[in-house]
């Protein structure tokens, strides 16, 4: 099967006050199937939010190249939904309006980009908040908004900041799993970046694992383990020898950094 993602040989290198190189990736290179959930997990400073940022084209490579669909990323993708760390929901627009906001953005017709917005709702179960107000929903239901905001013209690749990282621990599993309930219904090509060892190992078919700065690819582990996907199956010998060679490469021993 033809990749949608390929990158080779990817590179960013920023510049300090001083004028000074400071890289924050060299050398990034793997490829991404369609339909596909691909985790990447490193330590803060590894460079995974920059290599987000470069696969949507909001920033620019130093070195490399970046396809998808065999096309060379130069800037902003019309294809790609971003789900951000924060909600980032407009606080005087309903849900239904943040909703429609790409839409106006992209100029695309409103009457059935509402109905797919409503549909949308449904599918992330808040069918009846679409004229409630983000103040009126926990930080769990806004990120839900989030993740229906970015399919909402229907794009085949969604790329996630930590979308959970700032929830509790009960929300975040419950939400990890109705996110594999949406990527199993809409089946996009997701990649989801996550400081979490066992999220980043529960969600993903492969786990791309960052070294600390200048992030490098350790290793890339397949996780074979069957879809779809339950709690109880961090429980097991099978999870926890995932979680324990992503630990080894990222130098972890149970102490420090990540979960």
């Amino acid at each position: 099967m033809d990749a949608l993602i390929e990158a080779s040989g990817v590179a960013k290198t920023y510049r300090t006050r001083d004028g000074e190189p400071l890289v924050a990736l060299k050398d990034i290179s793997f490829a991404v199937a369609p339909r596909q959930f691909v985790s990447i997990v490193g330590a803060s400073g590894s460079g995974k939010t920059t290599l987000l940022n470069i696969l949507a084209g909001l920033i620019p490579k130093s070195a490399g190249e970046i396809r998808i669909r065999g096309v060379p990323v130069e800037g902003p993708q019309a294809d790609i939904g971003y789900v951000f760390q924060q909600a980032v929901l407009l606080p005087w627009r309903t849900v239904i309006e943040n909703l429609m906001l790409p839409v106006e953005v992209m100029g695309l017709p409103r009457p059935e980009s509402r109905t797919r917005a409503l549909a949308l709702l449904d599918l992330v179960g808040l069918g009846g908040f679409a004229e409630r107000y983000p103040y009126e929903l926990s930080g769990g239901m806004q990120q839900r908004v989030a993740i229906a905001r970015a399919l909402v013209y229907d794009p085949a690749l969604l790329l996630m900041d930590e979308p959970f990282g700032a929830l509790d621990a009960m929300t975040r599993e419950s939400l990890n799993l109705e996110l594999l309930r949406i990527w199993h219904e809409r089946r996009k090509t997701v990649v989801f970046v996550t400081h979490s060892i066992p999220e980043a190992a529960f969600l993903a078919d492969r786990v791309v694992v960052l070294t600390p700065r200048p992030g490098r690819i350790a290793d890339i582990i397949e996780v074979d383990l069957p879809r779809p996907r339950h709690l109880d199956m961090m429980q097991t010998d099978q999870f926890g020898r995932y979680t324990s060679r992503i630990r080894v490469l990222l130098g972890q021993r149970g102490e420090g950094g990540l979960e």
